[in-house]
């Protein structure tokens, strides 16, 4: 983490850290993808050997896991181009993006293996080779908890909250495996219904991840931000020497990237080079104490000691957020 580790500021130096966050993200991607997909291969066929509903809803799932790795893989490339005149903050919203198609995916998994349970319960139809079957859902566990691993390890070392979060879902599409185990134990006890019935929770575990999901994806997408982290970047702040208040701050996740604005009140004495002087602490603080920060927008204001508004020139202009509203 950044807040323990000296680091340069210069734009240049900045520049490879957040290149080799995406190369590494992507090269995280490639390998789970290739991972995932032979998983799901093995257990399909093993579904056409078997006939098992809780073994295709599984399959389904992975294949589906697999697939989400592909917009995620597009969004680090995305993310790579600098920003430009009509993008200026650059192409790490891809990522966000990324997130709302696997949200849809997860979405389309739980329909797809809802409906071949229901279809199995009204229609049962005899499994075979019991044996091969529960071999397939341990496979299905452990490559998907594998998977798992090593993308939180990544998104986590990167700062890649959509990657951390598809390797959360990889490690819900394990114990779905396992619960594929279950229902074949399940038949080999005399109970054939079992099968469809664990396709039938593997489909209420998939709707678990789903809001999950939809709930981080949403919270990216409206800017949201863990207050602890504003509490901490304040709380920096206002231990900068010469920064009297803080007027506002605000920080928002672009990708796997954070960006922050801040109006800070200095002395009116003061002359302008040490104002500025002033907001460059202020940043520096910023970039040490927030992790993943990239950069930070500082306004300078003069503590009023007169009575007189030094901003009554905006005032007829509403604001999103006036200064000091977040509350604390």
């Amino acid at each position: 983490m950044s807040v323990f580790r000296p680091h340069s500021h210069d734009a240049a130096d900045s520049v490879d850290p957040v290149l080799e966050a995406s190369v590494e993200g992507v090269r995280a991607v490639k390998i789970s993808l290739v991972a995932l997909l032979v998983t799901a291969l093995a257990q399909a066929v093993v579904v056409v050997v078997t006939g098992s509903v809780a073994l295709l809803a599984d399959t389904i799932h992975n294949f589906s896991d697999a697939l989400t790795a592909v917009p995620l893989w597009i969004a680090f490339v995305l993310g790579r181009r600098p920003a430009s005149r009509r993008y200026t903050y650059g192409y790490g919203r891809a990522e966000d993006l990324a997130g709302v198609f696997i949200v849809a995916m997860i979405a389309l998994s739980a329909v797809v293996a809802g409906y071949e349970s229901v279809r199995r319960l009204l229609e049962p139809q005899p499994i075979s080779n019991l044996g091969v079957l529960i071999a397939a859902g341990l496979i299905g566990f452990a490559g998907n908890e594998l998977v798992a691993v090593y993308r939180i390890r990544v998104g986590r070392r990167i700062g890649s909250a959509a990657l951390v979060a598809d390797g959360l879902h990889a490690r819900t599409d394990g114990f779905t495996s396992l619960a594929v185990v279950v229902g074949a134990l399940g038949v080999l006890a005399g109970f054939p219904l079992a099968d469809p019935i664990i396709g039938l929770v593997i489909t209420v575990a998939i709707l678990v991840v789903l809001r999950g999901a939809a709930t981080d994806i949403y919270r990216r997408l409206m800017d949201a931000v863990d207050p602890e982290l504003v509490n901490t970047a304040e709380a920096g702040l206002r231990a900068v020497p010469g920064v009297a208040d803080v007027e506002e701050l605000r920080l928002r996740w672009i990708g796997h990237r954070v960006r922050a604005e801040t109006g800070i009140v200095v002395d009116p004495a003061l002359g302008i080079v040490e104002a500025h002087d002033i907001a460059t602490a202020a940043k520096h603080s910023l970039l040490h104490g927030v992790p993943r920060l990239v950069d930070a927008t500082v306004h300078v204001s003069p503590r009023d000691t007169s009575g007189h508004d030094h901003h009554a020139a905006l005032a007829h202009h509403p604001t999103a957020l006036d200064p000091g509203a977040i509350s604390r």
